[in-house]
């Protein structure tokens, strides 16, 4: 039996061979030791003279992992670090804490004097800008030394700014029927749409007869179709009892114009006729103008002919005490009487509403309802 290789030998290989542990590595083995070195006076050279003779490196010089420009072997790559993974912790408690510096002075760098009360609210710069553009835009330039002066917002009631500030710090608001309104224009003049999508979500769920004239006047101003097509609904259906609100007598003019085109009003002719003259009223009161002046754009869409003889007769003995209807307009209606036909008087409309009580010459006319 042959004696075991000795140690540091493998089976099968000359006995002469190196034991590994005295093998050197060739990118650790000194640059004047190496079969490769190209450098004159290998023995002499020192560090700082090697650093201005090394020869360029070759294109397989450079393949080592590490940069190893002296070695053409690969070397040991360090493991990927693997990507980070975001945790969440609880919301609440973050929530209830940026909650508590809702109107906080404590740290607080600005100051609000909002609404007609001129009630006094502070915030804080840094979250407001970072939230919302306007806020970025109101507050961009640095405050100077000393006690800043407080931003004015008068047209915001308190109430709704500070809803809009729990808003900005929370992202959640409570709402109410009474305020809603107040806080879906401000979301709307801030350019919060997401507040503004959860306003008008809670005015469709809340919406009644005291609610709708008000809602369809800031649908029309502001645009917003969605939430104007349902109030002209539920008007079209709860015509008589809108009629008789605050509400409606504080329309404008192209909400008002919504309103007389429809035909689905549940509402007699005369009953529109008078409550177009007590809102027409109304606004000579406010803006000091003559009745007629203020009815013009709207009146046109009363359909005169509907009312009969007597109804007529007696619009146009009011109408000479109060000027209200252009008299070109009752002319037109007494035309479709005398001829029998709705389509005698171009321009007078004769269509019947949903709510349009029968008469006797309604049968007469060619537009029935539809």
């Amino acid at each position: 039996m042959l004696p075991p290789p000795p140690f540091g030998c493998i089976s099968g290989m000359p006995e002469t061979m190196t034991p590994l542990s005295e093998v050197t590595p060739p990118h650790l083995t000194p640059l004047w030791e190496r079969q490769d070195c190209h450098l004159p006076n290998k023995p002499g050279l020192n560090q700082a003279s090697c650093s201005f003779h090394l020869p360029p490196p070759t294109d397989q010089q450079t393949t080592g992992l590490l940069g190893c420009s002296s070695c053409s072997l690969p070397c040991p790559t360090p493991p990927m670090e693997t990507p980070g993974l975001v945790v969440h912790g609880e919301a609440a408690p973050f929530s209830t804490a940026l909650r508590s510096l809702v109107n906080n002075p404590l740290y607080s760098d600005v100051r609000f004097v909002v609404g007609q009360e001129r009630q006094e609210v502070f915030a804080h710069r840094c979250l407001l800008a970072c939230r919302c553009n306007f806020f970025q835009r109101l507050l961009g330039s640095e405050p100077g030394p000393g006690v800043p002066s407080p931003v004015v917002l008068s047209t915001v009631p308190a109430e709704a700014f500070l809803a809009v500030l729990e808003f900005l710090y929370t992202n959640s608001a409570k709402l109410h029927r009474h305020s809603v309104l107040e806080v879906l224009t401000a979301a709307v003049e801030y350019g919060l749409e997401e507040l503004r999508e959860l306003c008008l979500q809670f005015v469709m769920k809340v919406l009644d007869v005291e609610l709708v004239c008000e809602a369809l006047q800031i649908a029309v101003s502001f645009g917003l179709g969605p939430l104007q097509d349902r109030c002209v609904a539920f008007i079209e259906a709860h015509s008589q009892e809108t009629l008789r609100t605050r509400g409606f007598l504080e329309l404008s003019a192209p909400a008002l114009l919504l309103l007389l085109r429809s035909d689905k009003l549940c509402v007699d002719e005369a009953e529109l006729v008078l409550a177009a003259r007590s809102w027409a009223r109304v606004g000579a009161a406010v803006l000091e103008r003559p009745v007629a002046e203020v009815a013009a754009p709207v009146v046109r869409e009363l359909r005169l002919a509907l009312l009969a003889p007597a109804e007529l007769s007696a619009l146009e003995e009011q109408n000479r005490r109060e000027p209200l209807i252009p008299v070109e307009q009752i002319v037109e209606a007494w035309k479709c009487h005398a001829l029998r036909r709705g389509d005698a008087a171009r321009g007078a409309p004769c269509r019947r509403r949903r709510g349009t009580l029968p008469r006797e010459h309604h049968r007469f006319l060619d537009l029935p309802f539809k």
